[in-house]
């Protein structure tokens, strides 16, 4: 579910509770959550309604000046059900905390190893986790378009990948390129450690 931050700051100021859409199946569910540009999303009651259901109290709830308004915006899709969902506040990206979070123990280790190992071994390019982390300790502030070479994958490609390596904590995107979390130096630090360990063994 898209929201513009013109959204999320109504969303963030209270001014907005609900969200109305026309998909053919949900992108989000009850009780579930959504990441944001302003931080993560409670997501309530994901509910099918129809159009007559719809009153002008559920539209300005939405951000819209009457429900005419809400409605002409819904059928500028014809296919699908509208989508009721409720929208339970902003809190705190998880994803700052964790990437905060650099005191990792075996278990973490561990965890992470399979993680990255998993997405090594889902891609079509073979594995690339460790070569886009390195590449970003060591070219920090990069743009895209060139951080890309030094992985040797394509620009469209490597953007979706550094976004699973953010969701783990490992990166952070700046206003021009990216850097590696303290996490995800720790992380690195503790791989040539254990990689050490097992050229030894």
């Amino acid at each position: 579910m898209l929201l513009d931050r013109d959204a999320l700051a109504a969303i963030a100021r209270g001014d907005v509770s609900l969200a109305f859409r026309r998909w053919r199946r949900p992108t989000v569910r009850t009780g579930g959550t959504l990441l944001t540009a302003k931080g993560q999303l409670q997501i309530g009651a994901v509910d099918v309604v129809s159009a007559d259901a719809i009153t002008d109290a559920d539209a300005k709830r939405a951000g819209y000046d009457s429900r005419d308004e809400l409605l002409a915006e819904l059928n500028r899709r014809s296919e699908g059900d509208i989508y009721r969902i409720e929208l339970l506040g902003l809190g705190p990206d998880p994803r700052i905390a964790l990437r905060e979070s650099a005191a990792l123990d075996e278990k973490q280790i561990a965890e992470l190893r399979r993680r990255l190992d998993r997405l090594d071994a889902a891609s079509p390019d073979g594995p690339w986790t460790l070569k886009t982390l390195q590449a970003i300790r060591d070219h920090p502030a990069l743009r895209a378009g060139d951080l890309c070479r030094h992985v040797g994958q394509e620009r469209l490609r490597f953007k979706p990948n550094v976004r699973k390596l953010k969701t783990l904590g490992l990166t952070i995107s700046l206003e021009v390129g990216y850097r590696l979390s303290p996490r995800g130096e720790a992380w690195l630090r503790a791989r040539n450690a254990t990689s050490g360990q097992d050229h030894k063994s």
